[in-house]
């Protein structure tokens, strides 16, 4: 067996080895070389080592990262609103399109007024979702309602598209007694268990090995649905990132990482933030079936989330999706964009590609849309949510008991004794504190 054969001898050898060995793995004899000519010898044999999907190679030759191409990006749309490859087209009806128009504007109306009234000192905190419209409504339209959704903070359109009210963001901005958390979150916290939307917490990327858990859940009680995660390219530089990625893909998870990678994360440009080819490129390092969407195309968002969820579905396995799109505002209230991009490049990017500005074009093309359309929309839209602030920031604010509630079925002793304390305290300094502006205790 030593010996050297040709390669016409060492077929027929093995093909009868082959024959003798079907039932006995454990005997499989490992092809033996062969004489290319008397100077040289090449292996037929592959890596066997664990992890590997390989060839032998016996020429060293490192991947330099920037010579390799790029991952691409699925587009449908173009900047003019024009469909590029009619195959492409989603088909969407009317209606649901000028939703997804309406959704996004009415967004757009919302986060004006309330960016406003954080700068008038009558809320403390908010974030605004300015260019990133397309990632949420395009998302959040390719969804079985009934999935689950991680949010990360900036996923405000997902819940507008599931039904979330104007009241109920504004509640929750102003911590009234009508807000679902009963006002003991801060501002653009949301969570909606009637909408399968997990409330929002603000330490980057918790939510992330949290989705994981709850696809794994999803895949063992076999219901046909879900959990989408969404997170922003810089929580993917978080260690619960790797994690949550790695243990979806080895325990095959139906859930969908949906990345918005909106160039800066909170004041970091992408360039310093990691080298290599986005966060799409990290997704085949995990085994994940991984795409890369144009984030201003709210088709091809729509189309790419259908597609992965399918792949969840079907296959009980994890996807990634990274969104490529451009914050247009600032990260947040506490947060200047100055200090580390140009008012010329946010400028062009507000002029030249935004999703409601692509969107509108297509609709104008289909002849959905025109400007007598707009102008009355954005008068309604504008009224509908000035109403809803007004009413939200003349409720009372919850009862301060509620401090001290939900957390057990029964009031613990330690617990109740706080309790008393406070209100004995605020009885006694009441003229110290706004105590209509709250509701009465008991």
């Amino acid at each position: 067996m030593n010996r050297l054969l040709s390669r016409k001898a060492f077929k027929a050898f093995f093909k009868l080895h082959e024959a003798c060995c079907l039932t006995s793995t454990q005997y499989f004899l490992k092809p033996p070389r062969v004489l290319v000519n008397k100077a040289q010898y090449i292996s037929e044999d592959r890596p066997e080592f664990p992890g590997s999907k390989s060839e032998f190679v016996h020429k060293l030759k490192f991947l330099w990262p920037e010579k390799m191409e790029g991952i691409p990006v699925y587009r449908v749309m173009n900047r003019k609103g024009e469909i590029v490859d009619p195959s492409e087209d989603p088909g969407l009806s009317k209606e649901t399109v000028i939703k997804m128009y309406k959704d996004m504007t009415m967004l757009n109306t919302m986060d004006r007024i309330l960016y406003e009234s954080q700068r008038q000192g009558r809320i403390s905190f908010y974030m605004t979702n300015f260019g990133e419209e397309g990632t949420h409504i395009g998302s959040a339209a390719a969804l079985n309602p009934k999935d689950l959704i991680f949010g990360q903070y900036r996923e405000a359109g997902v819940l507008m598209w599931r039904g979330f009210t104007l009241d109920q963001f504004m509640n929750q901005c102003y911590g009234s007694s009508e807000d679902l958390g009963k006002g003991r979150q801060m501002p653009v916290h949301y969570g909606s268990k009637d909408l399968h939307f997990v409330t929002i917490s603000s330490p980057l990327a918790t939510q992330m090995p949290q989705a994981s858990g709850a696809a794994y859940g999803f895949k063992r009680a076999q219901n046909g649905l879900c959990v989408v995660c969404y997170f922003g390219e810089g929580a993917a530089s978080e260690g619960d990132a790797h994690a949550a990625l790695n243990f979806a893909a080895t325990l095959e998870c139906p859930v969908i990482f949906f990345c918005r990678n909106n160039g800066y994360a909170i004041s970091t440009p992408t360039r310093d933030q990691y080298r290599g080819d986005g966060i799409a490129s990290r997704g085949f390092g995990y085994g994940m079936v991984t795409a890369r969407v144009d984030g201003n195309d709210i088709f091809a968002v729509y189309k790419v989330t259908k597609a992965a969820r399918e792949i969840c579905i079907q296959e009980n396995r994890p996807v990634l999706i990274e969104a490529m799109t451009y914050r247009i505002g600032h990260h947040s209230t506490s947060d200047d964009s100055s200090a580390y991009r140009s008012v010329d490049e946010v400028s062009h990017w507000n002029k030249e590609d935004t999703p409601i500005a692509r969107l509108r074009l297509y609709m104008i093309n289909k002849g959905w849309w025109n400007d007598d359309a707009e102008k009355e929309w954005k008068r309604d839209s504008k009224k509908k949510v000035m109403e809803a602030f007004a009413n939200a920031e003349g409720r009372k604010k919850p009862n301060p008991e509620m401090m001290f509630t939900d957390v057990y079925k029964e009031i613990p002793k330690h617990i109740q004794k706080q309790m008393d304390q406070m209100k004995q305290h605020v009885h006694a300094y009441k003229d110290h504190y706004p105590l209509d502006s709250y509701q009465k205790m008991g």
